[in-house]
C-alpha cells in the first residue's frame, strides 16, 4: 500500500510518519507535500511519470496556502482520504455523516489504527462517484460548523512604507515594555498594534500556542525544550529571542499536547 502525506507542519509530519512505521510497517510512504499547489504538482507528474495515485492520502484540512479541498477542485483524486485536522468536535460533526474518516490532531495510535482498519474494509469496494459527492458534502457542512475565521495577515508600518506580512512568515510574537511585536522566520522584528490577548482571539490556534502572558509561538519556532526550575519549560527559539522563552507551569501540560506529545 502506498500513502501520500499532505501536512505542512514538521513535527506532524515526523510523528505520523513514526506511528505508520509501528502500526503499518507494510505502508510505503511515496511522498509528503506541504500545500495545495505542491500536492497537485506532485499528483500530476506522479501520474506523468506513468506511476498509479497512492492508494491513500492523509489530508490535512488548513494548508499555508488555503485548504485542501480546493485540491479536489484542481484534479481528480481516485485516492481514499484521511483528513487530519485540529479543529474541535463540534466541527467534525460532518465528518460523521460522510463516509470519509478523519484523524484528530494530535494523532494518536489507536486512532490510527482505526482509520486503517476501516480503509482495509472499505478498499475492495468499486469505486464510485459517491466519494467526490460525499467530499463537496462535506466541505459544504464544514464551512457551516466552522464559521470561525483566522487572521491571515497583517500590515505593518516600516519606516516610510507598510507592508502585508503573511501568518505563515511569522516565528512567534512577544510583548515588550507594553507594545506587542512579532519576529518572522527572516528574523524581522514588527511592531503589531495588538494585545496578545487580542492575538490570541483572532489566530488559529492549532499553529500559535501561548506560552505566557507575553509570549505566542509556533511550532516551528521551537528548536530546544529544557526543564525548568518551578515546573517549567524553556525554549531555545529560532530566529532566537533576546530574552528567556518559558511555558509557565499551568500551561505546560496543554503544551506538550500541542507539541504532539
Amino acid at each position: 500500500m502506498n500513502a501520500l502525506i499532505v501536512e505542512d507542519e514538521d513535527l506532524s509530519v515526523r510523528r505520523l510518519k513514526k506511528m505508520l512505521s509501528e502500526v503499518a510497517p507494510s505502508l510505503h510512504i511515496t511522498g509528503v507535500t506541504d500545500s495545495i499547489e505542491q500536492t497537485v504538482e506532485w499528483v500530476l507528474e506522479n501520474r506523468a511519470a506513468g506511476h498509479a495515485d497512492p492508494d491513500l492520502i492523509f489530508l490535512d484540512i488548513e494548508l499555508s496556502d488555503g485548504q485542501s479541498f480546493e485540491i479536489f477542485n484542481r484534479i481528480e483524486v481516485s485516492s481514499s482520504i484521511i483528513f487530519t485536522t485540529s479543529y474541535d468536535e463540534y466541527a467534525l460533526q460532518a465528518f460523521k455523516h460522510n463516509s470519509i474518516d478523519y484523524l484528530l490532531k494530535p494523532v494518536h495510535r489507536d486512532e490510527l489504527q482505526r482509520a486503517l482498519h476501516k480503509y482495509d474494509k472499505l478498499k475492495g469496494q468499486p469505486a464510485t462517484d459517491q466519494s467526490l459527492a460525499s467530499i463537496k458534502k462535506l466541505l459544504e457542512d464544514f464551512k457551516k460548523t466552522s464559521a470561525v475565521e483566522y487572521r491571515q495577515r497583517f500590515l505593518v508600518k516600516q519606516g516610510q512604507k507598510m507592508l502585508s506580512i503573511e501568518v505563515n512568515e511569522i516565528a512567534y510574537f512577544f510583548t515588550d515594555d507594553r507594545y506587542s511585536f512579532f519576529m518572522t522566520d527572516s528574523n524581522q522584528k514588527m511592531l503589531v498594534d495588538y494585545t496578545l490577548d487580542e492575538l490570541a482571539d483572532s489566530l488559529n490556534p492549532s499553529r500559535f500556542f501561548r506560552i505566557n502572558r507575553g509570549m505566542m509561538i509556533t511550532h516551528r519556532s521551537v528548536e530546544k525544550i529544557d526543564p525548568y526550575f518551578g515546573n517549567r519549560l524553556a525554549l531555545t527559539l529560532r530566529p532566537a529571542h533576546n530574552k528567556e522563552a518559558l511555558v509557565s507551569r499551568e500551561k505546560v501540560s496543554d503544551f506538550k499536547v500541542w507539541m504532539g506529545k
